[in-house]
């Protein structure tokens, strides 16, 4: 048997992306269901969502104390345990309570935590693998949670259509194969060690760079950029294309998420033939055109043609910014990976909730919210150009 090496590793780690899709997407497609099969209402069944959040939102914060204490490996292997065991009891645990909503919770708990866990230490695994094309692995690493996204919405929602939205619960357990399968391939691949004098200052290192704190910002107004379109993906099918909501549904979400997987994978492709911070800042005016299309235009079909040109231009943004700060740091480590993650769901958070916000307080015109949002991609072309002019993304800070 051949021995493992780092491309096992880089290929362990995609799974773990993948998991990740399948976390954050599966539940969802069952609110309905479980709102008629146990009687929960969708205002206790919504708190899934926010729990979610907000727990992996707290393990990024712990993934940067203490992520390099404990060490890659148990942390991976955890991620992959966690999200499995999640899984698990999501497609067991409704049936085993008397209220179905504490099932839920305990799995939305357990697979929350794996995500997150998943999250902060996949993306500076990656890095420190001894490999060449590091930014280009970046992007091939992200666009396996696209991948995922579309395989699980897809699949799934053809397995209930072909075999009864009545036995939903074997698609968790299903589906927890490749968590338990990745978990497996990480206790067995090399995993990158961090040697004691490079494992830089920590938090404390990090927050005495001023720098630090602009990469912060990027990810939150990428994170905001992202998903301030694509949590609407389905009203811009519905209205663009003038499909059903069910169509809607998965057209939107979908063709978003494989346009965005387009473009990490061309990246990946092409990356070291193209200069990373250049293609970061005409992404990001390209997202500020892509809004404006979407929020102006006359015609629903170029509001749409808006939507999925934007699913193009912010794919690249999160991995890539990763890859820009890891260059600037370089012993920045996981904490680095950590809390540039935490702002980068905090964006994710404040973006499609100002989207809401302003398109109530206009009336219920969502063009308003996203024409709002295009604060966020201009913000970040205008940092990122005021960063390539102080030097190249990938000089690091000394």
């Amino acid at each position: 048997m051949r021995p493992f090496t780092y491309r096992h590793t880089v290929f362990a780690c995609c799974g773990g992306s993948f998991t990740l899709a399948i976390s954050n997407n599966l539940a969802p497609l069952f609110f309905l269901i479980l709102h008629d099969d146990f009687g929960i209402p969708l205002s206790r069944i919504t708190v899934l969502i926010t729990l979610n959040f907000g727990i992996q939102l707290t393990v990024d914060l712990l993934a940067a104390l203490f992520a390099d204490r404990i060490g890659y490996r148990p942390m991976l292997v955890g991620s992959a345990a966690f999200a499995a065991a999640g899984l698990l009891c999501l497609g067991t645990l409704p049936f085993v309570f008397e209220d179905a909503m504490w099932g839920l919770l305990i799995a939305d708990v357990l697979y929350a935590f794996g995500g997150g866990l998943g999250e902060a230490i996949i993306s500076p695994t990656v890095e420190a693998c001894p490999m060449k094309n590091k930014a280009g692995m970046m992007g091939f690493l992200h666009s396996f949670y696209c991948w995922g996204t579309v395989v699980v919405v897809l699949l799934s929602t053809a397995f209930l259509a072909v075999f009864g939205k009545s036995n939903w619960w074997l698609l968790p357990l299903l589906w927890a194969v490749i968590p338990v399968a990745d978990a497996i391939l990480l206790a067995l691949v090399p995993i990158p060690e961090l040697e004691a004098g490079d494992r830089g200052d920590g938090i404390k290192g990090l927050l005495h760079r001023p720098l630090f704190f602009a990469f912060l910002f990027f990810m939150l107004a990428a994170g905001a950029t992202e998903l301030s379109m694509s949590q609407w993906a389905s009203a811009f099918a519905e209205s663009g294309l003038g499909v059903t909501k069910a169509v809607g549904d998965l057209a939107g979400p979908c063709l978003f998420a494989c346009l965005m997987g387009v473009s990490r994978v061309f990246f990946a492709a092409k990356s070291e033939k193209i200069d990373l911070s250049l293609f970061l800042t005409v992404s990001a005016a390209v997202s500020v055109g892509a809004y404006l299309l979407a929020a102006l235009a006359a015609s629903p079909i170029l509001s749409f043609l808006g939507f999925a040109v934007s699913g193009l231009s912010v794919g690249m943004l999160w991995p890539g910014l990763l890859s820009v700060a890891a260059a600037r740091f370089p012993k920045g480590g996981t904490p680095l990976f950590s809390v540039c993650a935490l702002f980068g769901d905090l964006g994710c958070s404040l973006g499609p909730t100002l989207v809401g916000l302003v398109a109530d307080a206009a009336g219920g015109e969502l063009a308003r919210g996203l024409l709002f949002a295009a604060i966020f991609p201009a913000a970040l072309a205008v940092g990122l150009l005021l960063l390539n002019a102080k030097g190249k993304g990938k000089c690091s800070e000394k």
